[in-house]
């Protein structure tokens, strides 16, 4: 073998040898679970935390989205995460409620009633108690927040300007009891149906309608199966990334602040996106050929309706009226009396 070629060879082994020396013995690449398609809020949460955290660890540790329900419905993914079967999951507040139920605070019809509302309550001391809650209560840790805007009504039948107009409507809402008990407020029965069977079920008209944010109406694509939108705002959609308690404190310490601060980073990277995306997104949809409706009188009948029979039937379950008038103090509401 000549000298040349025999050099060369070493040199390979020395190059291999440097690499391995320098590769991370213990890198990751953690199971992101993500109820949505792509194009929504949770993805976009998603990718900005998978780049903190890689930035965080210098690369050292990474993430991967698996959208539309692929490991599974967003409640399941919750006992998934529970059990320490998979390491992360973006999902909306309403599928974590029935684990935890004092999360159900921000869940309340007309609870929350902007942008500034959503961001004080989850990143103040509210916000806290519930992440301490939720890991007790389900096994997860809320590590960042997506806020997604308001649930607005979309249907393929007619214009929604009234609780009249809703009386001959099949409505698909989440298995969410404070949901349900909200529709029946306003005199419907909805329906409860999976997040995974919902397009299929405004295609095939068993459900005339259901609520989303603008941005996840767009990226489902709901206005190939939807006509007109309502701008209801009884629920403002907030949609928490946790992480499993059991997999976060398997990290070290080291690790376990850099998934706190890539959360962190991504939550605020999700505010903006709200401010920016959302008018966008209104405008397309509406050169799609949607159209959009305000509720009548400023929406008042709706709400009347929705805090006067919803907020009392689940003061146990978020943990007492005194919790419910924490949250309204921390926005600047005034409390509220049995």
């Amino acid at each position: 073998m000549s000298f040349i070629r025999k050099f060369a060879q070493m040199g390979t082994a020395v190059s291999v040898a440097a690499l391995l020396a320098v590769a991370p013995a213990a890198a990751k690449e953690f199971k992101i679970a993500v109820g949505d398609g792509a194009g929504g809020t949770q993805e976009a949460l998603g990718k900005a935390f998978i780049e903190a955290l890689e930035k965080e660890t210098d690369g050292e540790h990474t993430g991967k989205l698996f959208l539309n329900g692929q490991l599974g419905s967003e409640q399941d993914t919750v006992n998934d995460a529970a059990i320490g079967l998979l390491d992360f999951s973006i999902l909306a507040i309403n599928n974590i409620t029935p684990f935890s139920p004092t999360v159900g605070t921000l869940t309340l019809p007309y609870m929350i009633l902007s942008l500034e509302d959503a961001v004080k309550l989850t990143q103040g001391p509210v916000g806290q108690e519930l992440v301490e809650n939720t890991v007790r209560d389900a096994g997860v840790r809320i590590i960042g927040w997506a806020y997604s805007g308001f649930r607005v009504l979309t249907n393929s039948k007619k214009p929604v300007e009234t609780v009249a107009d809703l009386q001959d409507l099949v409505i698909r809402v989440p298995k969410n009891e404070i949901m349900i008990a909200t529709y029946q407020s306003w005199g419907v029965n909805p329906t409860p149906m999976a997040w995974s069977e919902t397009f299929a079920g405004l295609q095939t008209g068993v459900v005339d309608g259901q609520d989303n944010p603008y941005i996840t109406v767009y990226a489902m694509k709901f206005d190939e199966v939807q006509k007109y939108i309502t701008n209801l705002r009884y629920l403002f959609s907030i949609e928490p990334l946790v992480i499993s308690e059991a997999v976060f404190q398997d990290l070290s310490e080291e690790e376990q602040q850099a998934v706190l601060a890539a959360g962190q980073a991504a939550t605020e990277f999700s505010e903006q996106y709200l401010r920016d995306q959302e008018a966008k997104i209104k405008e397309e949809l509406v050169s799609r050929g949607m159209e959009i409706t305000d509720p009548a009188n400023d929406e008042q009948e709706f709400i009347d309706l929705a805090t006067k029979a919803v907020w009392p039937q689940f003061y146990d379950s978020i943990g007492g009226i005194d919790k419910l008038n924490e949250a309204l103090a921390e926005i600047g509401r005034d409390p509220v009396t049995e």
